[in-house]
């Protein structure tokens, strides 16, 4: 009897078929990105920056050394031999990284449909977007750092990751990079945000005359209020009977913007909500007059969906240790790091078993080379490494 759970292809490979090669061709032929190399395409570079992530690889004699293990694997997968330390470096010096960034925004609208999340039952949830940046420390001051430099002046570098996801989808739809010490609010004016569109955020983004566009344009916001905001009440709204409690108060109000040192007035809601589990007061800050004061303060607890996102990123992608010194390598790294977490939240979607995160990152990256069906693995490893097991066994004692 045919066994069905031995497959033919290493769990790594399962992951790189998920890459339509098609993807990779028109990517490298609009960015001509092949055309000054012999050896070491496009292809051969994703390919080995992904296994950089999925292996966590932390320098590049590491990722040599593990590419050499498998190199009578590795022309199946397009790859003739493993590629060199230098050979690896000068890719991720010369090859641009925005054609790495191409290759997973063309990913991400070629499985963006998988990505929804069916548990979100609020109906403004499916216009939503939600922006943030985090700063990824670098232990060579290649970009300006982040916040105020130390006294001791050993501030490490760092390059700041601006992002915007789709609070059904929970992947980057969109995201740039810049030194750390980069302002968030700079960010905003890369949005191009479909009327109708809600977009929440946190205070450090706070910017009233892009908050006027947007309400011109008809694009609602939601976003808390600075501590030292200066602003005028014009109408508290009567808070309904069986509203939520934690809602303290709900009000219009009216903010100044300067425009060619003008200054103009821009009408916005403000609501006191308490929160009792941290036991602290948010107010919140929207252009959005009719939705309820609840509905407004769900909208930004959503907010925490980009925070476990780059929590994702961080722990489960080698991210503290960078293969190159200069920016253009940092920038691969980290889009093959977003490739690879992807990958994984592809596969994620396709399985009946309950899976953490880093659960399931841990056991895809311990077993990469495993000749095991990557899905019905993850639904039940001990059954399918015990059948695979034995498939081996057999083959071994009566080869063909």
């Amino acid at each position: 009897m045919k066994n069905t759970h031995f497959f033919g292809q290493p769990i790594f490979s399962q992951l790189l078929s998920l890459i339509d090669k098609g993807i990779v061709s028109k990517v490298v032929s609009k960015n001509q990105s092949d055309r000054y190399y012999k050896s070491f395409d496009t292809w051969q570079h994703l390919v080995t920056m992904l296994y950089c992530s999925f292996s966590g690889a932390t320098s590049l004699r590491e990722l040599s050394t593990g590419l050499l293990a498998w190199q009578n694997r590795l022309i199946h997968i397009g790859i003739p031999k493993a590629p060199r330390r230098s050979t690896i470096s000068d890719g991720n010096k010369r090859r641009p990284s925005e054609v790495f960034r191409e290759l997973y925004l063309s990913l991400f609208e070629k499985y963006r449909g998988l990505l929804p999340d069916s548990r979100l039952k609020i109906e403004v949830i499916q216009k939503l977007f939600i922006v943030d940046s985090t700063v990824i420390s670098l232990f060579k001051d290649i970009l300006k750092v982040a916040g105020r430099p130390r006294k001791d002046g050993r501030s490490k570098g760092g390059i700041k990751a601006h992002v915007m996801i789709h609070a059904a989808e929970l992947m980057p739809c969109l995201v740039r990079f810049t030194e750390g010490s980069r302002h968030d609010h700079t960010f905003l004016k890369y949005l191009h945000l479909p009327e109708g569109s809600y977009l929440v955020m946190d205070k450090g983004y706070t910017d009233y005359h892009q908050y006027a566009q947007w309400t011109d344009r008809g694009i609602f916001f939601v976003s808390r209020m600075k501590n030292n905001a200066k602003f005028e009440s014009l109408e508290e709204i009567e808070l309904p009977e069986d509203r939520d409690h934690e809602i303290l108060k709900d009000e219009t109000i009216t903010v100044q913007y300067t425009i060619d040192q003008k200054k103009h007035p821009l009408k916005l809601r403000r609501i006191a909500y308490w929160d009792q589990k941290n036991q602290k007061l948010l107010i919140f800050l929207t252009n959005n007059l009719e939705l309820e004061a609840s509905t407004v303060a769900a909208i930004y607890k959503h907010r925490w969906q980009i925070e476990l996102l780059f929590k994702k990123l961080k722990q489960n992608f080698p991210l503290k240790y960078f293969l190159g010194d200069n920016q253009n390598a940092i920038e691969i790294q980290i889009w093959c790091a977003l490739i690879s977490l992807l990958l994984m939240e592809v596969i994620r979607k396709q399985l009946k078993k309950p899976w953490a995160f880093s659960n399931m990152v841990a056991i895809v990256r311990f077993h990469l080379p495993s000749y095991v069906h990557l899905t019905n693995f993850l639904n039940n490893p001990e059954k399918e490494l015990q059948e695979s097991l034995a498939k081996s066994s057999q083959m071994s004692i009566f080869p063909t």
